[in-house]
């Protein structure tokens, strides 16, 4: 049994909305942007995706709620890495039509219950979804979304996410070694040394790169201890956390 949605036929895809099983669908957001010398340009879609699938797996077996993958948005809000190679970020707009226009179309067809699944953290995104969230609901589309960034939220993640000095720290270093180790650079994080940044303070400050943010290698926290260990105990918490949203979309 496929949790992909794209992987289903259209036959397939209308015997959801027919079954005994609500249908939740997810969709994955990230951005392509440079996460230091060491990790994948793709390490937020790797992120969102990996809390997708392990969710997905989690409810394969409930009686009430089917929970399917859309084809991810791995394009975001990227203005922090600009003159880093790689970065490729799309504007405000775009990623508000995108989501807007995505979630509205299949309501339309029956598929109302989708969930936002976000591990870009710039203001711009986080910002953009709030919105997309509020415009569809605006159009009657209750959309979920999983704001990790929310205290309430944030409080049961790692100190170093808790800190805001995590950008291709250890926190998202260790998500990536549980699920694609094959593409982290383990000699260079080991030798990356930890380098402290306030991003939310620095952010409302004004500054609005990450060379501004003293970040010249695109990175902060503290990388070098990052371990597969700890990504799988943060992929449990982030899962239990999505499933709570999937509960409550359906609620």
């Amino acid at each position: 049994m496929t949790h992909r949605f794209a992987e289903l036929t259209t036959a397939q895809a209308a015997a959801l909305l027919a079954g005994p099983r609500t249908p939740v669908l997810l969709l994955p957001v990230g951005a392509i942007e440079p996460h230091g010398p060491h990790a994948p340009l793709e390490t937020d879609p790797i992120i969102s995706a990996g809390m997708c699938a392990r969710a997905a797996e989690r409810l394969a077996g409930s009686p009430d709620v089917r929970v399917l993958i859309l084809p991810p948005l791995p394009y975001g809000v990227t203005e922090f890495g600009v003159g880093f190679a790689g970065a490729v970020g799309i504007g405000a707009d775009t990623l508000h039509a995108l989501v807007v226009e995505i979630c509205s179309t299949l309501a339309s067809q029956g598929f109302r219950n989708v969930v936002i699944v976000n591990n870009h953290f710039e203001p711009g995104q986080v910002a953009t979804l709030r919105r997309a969230v509020d415009t569809l609901a605006a159009r009657g589309v209750r959309t979920g979304y999983l704001d990790l960034v929310r205290r309430s939220v944030a409080s049961r993640l790692t100190e170093e996410f808790r800190s805001g000095s995590c950008h291709a720290g250890r926190y998202e270093t260790s998500l990536v070694l549980a699920d694609r180790p094959d593409l982290v650079d383990t000699t260079a994080m080991s030798a990356l040394p930890a380098l402290s940044v306030d991003m939310p303070a620095a952010m409302a400050a004004g500054h609005a790169s990450f060379t501004a943010l003293g970040m010249d290698r695109a990175y902060c926290g503290a990388p070098a201890e990052a371990t597969a260990e700890e990504g799988h105990a943060t992929f449990a918490t982030l899962t239990a956390l999505l499933l709570d949203v999937i509960h409550d979309q359906v609620s």
